[in-house]
């Protein structure tokens, strides 16, 4: 069994301009989460439930973290970067979406004020990121 930790943090400390996003350790194998705080921790946890989901699947099926660190920080559209019909890690992504979406009727949470509160979160700004993580596998 992995260890598996998911802590908030303010959204300009994220790594690139997002809402979660994960690491596997270096050293440990742990998976490492991390959701922007969004004043509501149904959210939190509808994000950070996505995210475990995601990285799951990804590590199941071989699609290496500098794959999808490689993309989503490269990434140019509007869209969440898992929905482009390019991303190499669309399959994990939409399935985590689709078990976020289920949890999120069974607490009752509205889908469109959870996905505004998400689209009104400050502008992530590139010179607002902390330092990348030393053991982080991707780093």
């Amino acid at each position: 069994m992995i260890t598996v930790s998911i802590i908030t943090i303010p959204h300009h400390e994220q790594r690139y301009d997002t809402v979660g996003d994960w690491t596997f350790i270096r050293e440990t194998g742990a998976l490492h989460i991390r959701v922007s705080d969004l004043n509501n921790w149904r959210y939190e946890l509808l994000v950070g439930v996505h995210e475990l989901v995601e990285a799951l699947l990804c590590s199941h099926a071989g699609i290496k973290q500098e794959i999808v660190d490689t993309f989503d920080f490269n990434y140019k559209g509007d869209e969440e970067p898992g929905d482009d019909y390019k991303c190499p890690y669309s399959g994990p992504h939409c399935i985590a979406t689709g078990v976020e979406r289920v949890l999120a009727a069974v607490m009752g949470v509205s889908w469109s004020k959870y996905e505004k509160t998400l689209d009104n979160l400050p502008k992530w700004k590139e010179k607002n990121v902390i330092p990348n993580d030393p053991t982080s596998i991707a780093d």
